[in-house]
């Protein structure tokens, strides 16, 4: 009889040293919402590419195969190969549940009945009302003509500011940005509600901690009753009026699901930021982006400003751990994994190993024309399979829009402190995009 087979299982030193480099910094700058002063440190100790290293060292020790972390609570097991990246995406919901428990325990202090942490037969009509909405498989919502005015008069407002300062940065883009959510999900009603994405913001804030401090459960229900408030209105134009027409939308609960458009839209706006700064560095990227952005085609049709959206994300993904959790045994080459264990996808490892990908740390948005970011694991901009962002047409669509106005205005945005994105370079592990700044100079 052959002997069992052991899974590879990292050294107690070396899972210390798996949870200080990799799991513990990326925690710290805030999982489900960002901590500023975490993330500027992070950039500047380049805590990401220092992680990615890590994972190479681990692949070289102990091979491509799923990886065990020494963990007294349960078995986590993290991926180092991109076959196995495939599998585990592609085997949600049945065998690798996207409702691990540590993502449940985070998301009940803002959606506890929302899709993505949802087991059992209610997770289909939830997942379902995402992709009705969201149109999800379609890369042009039909709304999208009528957001066009919106995101155009947004982004006009956002410029008039840089006018009368000079330059602009996160919390101008950030509220000009919000503005549009409010106005693209709720109607141009909501787009003063300001304390709807605070109310948010502070649930989100609590849910970083996810088991360690208790659920707001008042903070929580006045949300959701603000939230529906705004649903009731089904203002024309909206994606609430596009709920409002669906059967048996009421049955998916829909402020649950829609919770997460207004957590998932925040870091749309850091990776809109992140992208100009990156077309700004980078003058033929710039110079192409600029001449879709002064073409006449429709707003909604901007490939390259889409592609270079989706890059951005590539570069500095804004949900850098994947979390999966197996339901059943599940057989690998190594072994069998029981039921319960965590699978963890440290995104910025496939997305940034520059030992497998020639061009991991350069920005090359052309890569993504004419390719669905859900079907190019182990690339996760948007997750994949089963699972994968109903909004990752919706998203990269708005983000474009707002681009091609910000550069086509006539008037000439450019990057302060351009150093920290020198094309001449390998670009950086970790970018804050709160202190990143836009200046507009006289007479531009």
């Amino acid at each position: 009889m052959a002997p069992p087979r052991t899974f590879p299982t990292m050294s107690a030193a070396e899972s210390a040293a798996f949870v200080g480099g990799v799991a513990l910094p990326t925690w710290a700058k805030g999982i489900i919402i960002r901590r500023k002063a975490a993330t500027a440190l992070a950039e500047r100790l380049d805590v990401d590419a220092r992680a990615v290293r890590q994972m190479q060292r681990l692949r070289a020790t102990y091979g491509e195969g799923p990886l065990l972390v020494r963990n007294p609570i349960r078995p986590q097991a993290i991926l180092l190969r991109s076959e196995d990246v495939r599998r585990v995406l592609d085997g949600a919901p049945e065998s690798f549940t996207p409702a691990s428990s540590e993502k449940r325990a985070a998301l009940s202090h803002f959606e506890p009945h929302n899709a993505l942490i949802t087991r059992g037969p209610e997770r289909a009509p939830r997942r379902a009302f995402h992709d009705a909405a969201l149109e999800s498989n379609c890369p042009v919502h039909h709304l999208a003509g009528h957001w066009t005015g919106i995101v155009e008069a947004e982004t006009d407002a956002i410029l008039a500011r840089a006018g009368s300062l000079g330059e602009i940065g996160w919390t101008t883009v950030f509220e000009g940005w919000f503005r549009i959510v409010r106005r693209v999900v709720l109607g141009s009603g909501a787009a003063d509600d300001r304390e709807l994405t605070d109310m948010i913001a502070r649930l989100r804030g609590r849910a970083n901690w996810a088991f360690a401090v208790p659920i707001n459960r008042r903070l929580r229900a006045a949300f959701h009753e603000r939230l529906a408030s705004h649903l009731a209105r089904a203002e024309p134009g909206s994606l609430a009026a596009v709920v409002a027409r669906m059967p048996g939308a009421a049955a998916a609960e829909p402020t649950q699901q829609m919770a997460q458009w207004f957590f998932a839209f925040d870091p749309a706006g850091m990776a809109t930021v992140r992208a100009l700064a990156l077309l700004l560095a980078h003058p033929q990227a710039l110079a192409r982006a600029r001449g879709e952005a002064e073409s006449d085609a429709p707003r909604s049709d901007l490939p390259f400003l889409r592609a270079a959206l989706v890059e951005a994300l590539r570069l500095y993904p804004t949900t850098p751990m994947v979390l999966r959790q197996t339901t059943r045994e599940t057989e690998w080459t190594e072994g069998t994994l029981p039921a319960g264990t965590g699978i963890l996808i440290f995104a910025p490892f496939f997305h940034r190993d520059d030992e497998r990908l020639p061009n991991a740390h350069r920005f090359a948005p052309e890569a993504w024309l004419n390719r669905d970011p859900a079907h190019a694991p182990p690339f996760l901009p948007f997750s994949a399979g089963p699972a994968a962002c109903p909004a990752r047409h919706l998203v990269p669509m708005l983000a474009s829009m707002v681009l091609a106005r910000l550069l086509a205005s006539g008037r000439r945005l450019v990057l302060c402190d351009p150093e920290r994105l020198d094309p001449a370079r390998p670009l950086p592990g970790t970018l804050d995009p709160f202190t990143l700044r836009f200046a507009l100079p006289a007479g531009a």
